[in-house]
Parts: structure tokens; C-alpha cells; sequence
């Protein structure tokens, strides 16, 4: 459940850069060609005082219902067939590439970007799984720390590889008859469900194919995505469902492939398109998927969110 709350976290900055976006002028979304101090600092408050509204926020309007305790660990690894974990992974590899781009916007060097600003998912989630180690009700989870991790590892590892993002971590979500069991924990409103319906969640690796086979006929554009979903969860584990009898189902993982568009490699002039192609990359774009369950039972889908 503590990953709901972080990725309700990551829409809401993913919305104040979009509406960041919409109201500045194109050549104010130019990066500079050099270090420009102002746009530095300006970078650093914006991050430090956003960041921290947010954690106070988040303590007064979470944890303060609920008991504190001494500060320990959990393991919830086993919970929800993994989704929350590649759900951390996507918001600790987004949020540092946000933070990586807006120091590149400012003229920072490289290296800043990658341990500033390529860092913050990282060291905001950390901050987040610290306050669930201190409450009652949850405790901060290795696993959840781990996959932070994995999220801005996957950012760093391709910019000193490569000097690009080959591979972008994406999200989809479709509705499924599993909240309408569960609504109070799986969503009421569709709003609520793609926050909370682990089962309608599907995680990407989109692999942009013309970065791999450079001067090829491939279009720029042009990605494979590999995802991974599960469903017929209404809790955590196995075990507590054993307080439902009477919903028959069988939770099970599902595999897909499919192609995707990597909207960063569009080309265009126009920095407001670029900023906002960048904002829209985090989600998978709707497309032919083939879907396998436990590698064995393969289904097409002609369009699949």
C-alpha cells in the first residue's frame, strides 16, 4: 500500500511540470549552453522546497493518524506478485531523470546531473520509506529500497554507457473487474483504481530499436516494450485472501511484447514539444500487444492500454 501513496506523489510533480510547461515561453525552456547560477538555484529551491512540502504534507496528512514506533524494517517482497516494486523502480528512474534534465536546462555539468539531479528519486523515495520505518502500521522494506535504487541505476548506468536512454521504464493501466470485490483498497473511481488496482497496472521496458542499430532504416521513433503485469489480487498475499472465499480466482503473472514510440526522439525544434514529450514518455503508448501467461498461454491483443 505505501507505494500507492508515492506514486500519487510522482503524478502530482509529473502534473506541476506539465503545467510548468504550458505556461513558459519556448525560448525560457531552451538549456543553456553554460552554467547559468540563477537557473541553478532556482532548479535547487524549487526541488529542496517542493520536496520538503511535500514530506511535511505527507507526515501531517498520513502518518500523524496513525501510531509512531521505533524505527524498523519489513519484508514485504513477496506482496502483490512484485508490481509495487517496479513501481518504485519507475518512480526512482523518472524522478531522477526529471531532476538530471533540470540541471541540464540550467547548464550544469554532466557529472552534477548525474549525482544531483539523476540522485533525487533516490533520495526522495529513501525519505519516504524512512517515515514508513518509523510508523506502527508499515516499516520501511528493503525490497522497496532496493528497487529505488535499481530505478536510478538504470538512469545512470545508460548515460555513462551510452550517453543516452536506450531503455525507458513506462506505465499503462486498464480497469479490471477485481476493484468492483475491493473497492476500499482497490479504488472506487477510476482515479482512485489506477492508484490503487495493482491488477490494471502494467510495467514497461521500452527499448528504442534505432539507438541499437544506428544508421539503419529503422525509424528513430520506433521502440520494443517487454511488460510485465499481475492480477487476480485483492490483497498483498496469498495468505490473507484466505479471508475471501467466496471470490474465485487464481493470481497469476503476465508477460507482454509490444511496440511502443519513444516521443523524445520526435524531431522538432520547439522546446515546449520537447518538455512536454519528455512529461508524456513516462506512459506506454496504446498499440498491438501479444500477451503470455506463464509463457504458456499467449493472447492478442489489437490494442492493449
Amino acid at each position: 500500500m505505501k507505494f500507492k501513496k508515492l506514486l500519487f506523489l510522482f503524478l502530482l510533480l509529473i502534473g506541476y511540470q506539465t503545467v510548468f510547461s504550458q505556461n513558459t515561453i519556448d525560448t525560457f525552456l531552451t538549456p543553456s549552453n553554460s552554467l547559468n547560477k540563477k537557473r541553478q538555484q532556482t532548479v535547487v529551491i524549487s526541488e529542496v522546497v517542493l520536496a520538503s512540502g511535500i514530506l511535511v504534507g505527507l507526515n501531517q496528512l498520513w502518518y500523524a493518524d496513525y501510531p509512531k514506533s521505533d524505527f524498523h524494517f519489513i519484508n514485504d517482497n513477496s506482496e502483490w506478485l512484485q508490481m509495487d516494486k517496479l513501481g518504485h523502480s519507475f518512480s526512482s528512474y523518472h524522478l531522477g531523470r526529471f531532476g538530471a534534465e533540470m540541471l541540464q536546462w540550467s547548464g550544469a555539468s554532466k557529472k552534477n546531473q548525474l549525482i544531483y539531479g539523476a540522485g533525487l528519486g533516490f533520495a526522495f523515495l529513501t525519505a519516504v520509506e524512512a517515515m514508513d520505518g518509523y510508523s506502527s502500521d508499515w516499516g520501511a522494506s528493503s525490497g522497496d529500497i532496493i528497487a529505488n535504487a535499481s530505478g536510478t541505476a538504470l538512469y545512470v548506468s545508460q548515460e555513462l554507457l551510452w550517453k543516452e536512454q536506450r531503455i525507458t521504464p513506462k506505465f499503462s493501466f486498464h480497469t479490471t473487474q477485481y476493484a468492483n470485490q475491493r473497492p476500499e483498497v482497490l479504488g472506487n473511481s477510476f482515479t482512485e483504481q489506477i492508484l490503487k488496482d495493482y491488477n490494471g497496472q502494467t510495467y514497461w521496458l521500452s527499448v528504442n530499436l534505432y539507438s541499437f542499430a544506428k544508421g539503419s532504416k529503422i525509424p528513430k521513433w520506433l521502440n520494443l516494450a517487454l511488460g510485465y503485469g499481475a492480477e487476480g489480487m485483492i490483497t498483498g498475499n496469498r495468505q490473507n485472501e484466505t479471508q475471501f472465499p467466496t471470490l474465485n480466482r487464481q493470481r497469476y503473472r503476465q508477460f507482454y511484447v509490444s511496440f511502443d514510440v519513444d516521443l523524445t526522439k520526435i524531431n522538432t525544434k520547439s522546446h515546449f514539444l520537447k518538455t512536454l514529450f519528455a512529461v508524456l514518455n513516462t506512459v506506454k503508448i496504446p498499440a498491438p500487444t501479444i500477451e503470455m501467461v506463464h509463457f504458456n498461454d499467449v493472447k492478442v491483443h489489437l490494442i492493449y492500454f
